[in-house]
């Protein structure tokens, strides 16, 4: 049984077909979905990095990664997200990163089995590089511990120190800035629009909302926050506002980070499912349930 189906997860229908993964790969190594609960941008720093208060909350929706170490130094991807060139790919430059701060003689072929959406929020491209960060620092016995990892991480993306603190947690500063949490973990309908936000057009917004008041945790988990970057982006991409307005009708929803995707949550798995049914044709949709321990976690212990 592979580390994916033994920790009960699933990559959805989404999955790459064809890739051809040789027996010699470690794997499949699961990089999940997150869903930021609220997202508050609080000040922006002279660097132009934004400050902000988020939740970030697993989900059980996965990439899957598979590595054969190779002993050339050359970094090859295969699958991925599509569009992407390997180049830019974040899980492409993780390891050329690693690679670089360890300096292994080795190499890797990836393959990337990807099932998140890109472009949506969910924080896939993040979740990928923290997999491999991870993944390759034990295969290729490069000895980094946990607080370098986060580091190195943070120098290619904000989301991967949370990727790789691994628990369902309350961030501040740029997002690295974590503290743990416990929260319910309830079923999350998840709605994709046919559109790919750009997060640094929303970032750059003139309109964006960047002076909200700090938020406690307390108040929070008492119901409070909302989502700063949803009014530019209902007003930039109406698909995604035709998506909120349809899913409100069913349940409180929500934006994650700066879109596309939006969710509501659901108390059980039918609940989350007969909603799904609904949902217009030209839209994807998918049902996952909400992690406070990252399944990357569980297969590294």
């Amino acid at each position: 049984m592979d580390r994916v189906s033994a920790i009960g997860l699933t990559a959805g229908t989404g999955s790459v077909t064809g890739l051809q993964i040789p027996a010699t790969a470690s794997g499949p190594w699961p990089a999940p979905a997150k869903l930021n609960l609220f997202l508050h941008i609080t000040g922006r720093r002279e660097d132009g990095y934004h400050t902000l208060q988020t939740v970030f909350q697993f989900l059980d929706r996965v990439d899957r990664l598979c590595f054969d170490i190779t002993a050339d130094r050359t970094i090859r991807r295969y699958g991925g997200p599509a569009g992407v060139p390997a180049t830019a790919d974040l899980c492409v430059r993780a390891a050329r990163r690693l690679q670089v701060i360890s300096g292994t003689s080795k190499g890797v072929d990836i393959y990337n089995d990807k099932c998140v959406p890109p472009g949506g929020g969910l924080g896939g491209g993040s979740s990928d590089a923290a997999t491999t960060l991870w993944a390759l620092n034990r295969l290729w016995d490069t000895g980094l511990n946990a607080g370098e990892l986060a580091r190195l991480g943070l120098e290619l993306g904000a989301d991967i120190p949370v990727f790789l603190h691994g628990e369902a947690a309350w961030a501040e500063g740029i997002g690295e800035i974590l503290t743990s949490l416990t929260l319910p973990e309830p079923w999350f309908l998840v709605v994709v629009p046919p559109v790919s936000v750009s997060t640094a057009n929303i970032f750059s917004a003139a309109e964006l909302t960047r002076d909200t008041p700090q938020l406690t945790i307390r108040a929070f988990l008492s119901g409070a926050g909302h989502n700063d970057c949803e009014a530019v982006v209902r007003h930039r991409y109406p698909q995604v506002a035709a998506a909120l307005d349809w899913l409100n009708s069913h349940a409180p929803a929500r934006l994650t980070g700066t879109g596309a995707c939006v969710f509501a949550a659901f108390e059980s798995e039918p609940e989350a499912r007969s909603v799904e049914r609904q949902v217009p044709p030209d839209w994807t949709a998918f049902v996952a349930r909400g992690m406070n321990r990252s399944p990357l976690q569980a297969v590294m212990t």
